[in-house]
């Protein structure tokens, strides 16, 4: 072996790998196996699955109502049959105790997904999920973070969850102000976490579902005022663009995680 061969390999830097997975929605199989390989596993939320638009025998919504229903309810909503959709809904929650019931079912599927998270995991809610009863089930190793900082590996990374309101009234939906305010919150960083894109056309628009979703402004004049070297994202399912810059920011959409099943690497 040359001389200083071994003082070479030790000089070496160790490279930082993390994994980075967003609507998760009930695919606990695919989340235990997303951190191998990675330092780190950051979660930008919708772990809940109340109705798979996909398989619509999956799902809160279908074990409650059946899979008939559940067709039905797809077909108002994706025709943008908005009242429609609820009037249905309402009919078929009538007599139920519908928060129970909700609670219910969101506290197994926790159980399941909480208990697959490997350690270290950063995560931060989405727009389906109910912070208040995250508490009960992050285990000793899972952080969670909404208008807040963290630092992995040698780099900041700042989280911000939920989304926007919208006529689908998700269970964790807030005003434009409050949103802004936690992205205020954050500041300057170097990986910025969100559950919902900026407000781009490109990075907002589902192709299958044929809309566009909504995305914050707010969050863009932040990419564009701090030019964090990431901003990292979920919740449109089938975007029409993936991945684009922003200024000198690369803006990722890390993927539809109940579909593909794969993580997103962020490496250096």
């Amino acid at each position: 072996m040359p001389a200083g061969a071994n003082s070479r390999e030790g000089a070496t830097a160790r490279r930082t790998r993390i994994h980075v997975v967003s609507d998760v929605h009930g695919n606990t199989e695919a989340l235990a196996r997303a951190g191998d390989g990675a330092d780190a596993l950051v979660c930008l939320g919708d772990l809940v699955l109340f109705l798979d638009y996909a398989d619509h025998s999956r799902g809160i919504f279908p074990e409650l109502f059946g899979v008939e229903n559940a067709d039905r309810i797809v077909e108002l909503r994706t025709a943008r049959r908005y009242e429609e959709a609820r009037d249905f809904g309402r009919a078929l929650w009538a007599g139920l105790d519908r928060d129970a019931a909700i609670v219910g079912a969101v506290r197994h599927q926790y159980a399941e997904m909480f208990a697959a998270f490997p350690t270290p995991t950063y995560a931060t809610y989405g727009n389906v999920d109910i912070p208040d009863l995250w508490p009960e089930y992050a285990r000793p190793g899972t952080t969670v973070l909404d208008g807040e900082r963290a630092e992995i590996g040698d780099r900041v990374f700042g989280f911000v969850g939920g989304g926007l309101r919208t006529p689908m009234r998700t269970p964790y939906e807030i005003s434009d102000e409050e949103y802004a305010a936690k992205i205020e919150a954050v500041g300057e960083v170097d990986v910025l976490c969100t559950h919902i894109p900026p407000d781009v056309p490109e990075l907002t628009y589902d192709t299958v579902a044929r809309r566009f979703e909504r995305g914050s402004r707010a969050l863009l004049d932040a990419i564009r005022r701090t030019r964090p070297r990431y901003a990292v994202f979920g919740h449109v399912h089938q975007p029409l663009v993936r991945r684009m810059r922003i200024g000198a920011t690369e803006c990722v959409n890390v993927g539809h995680f109940a579909s593909t099943g794969r993580p997103w690497a962020l490496e250096w």
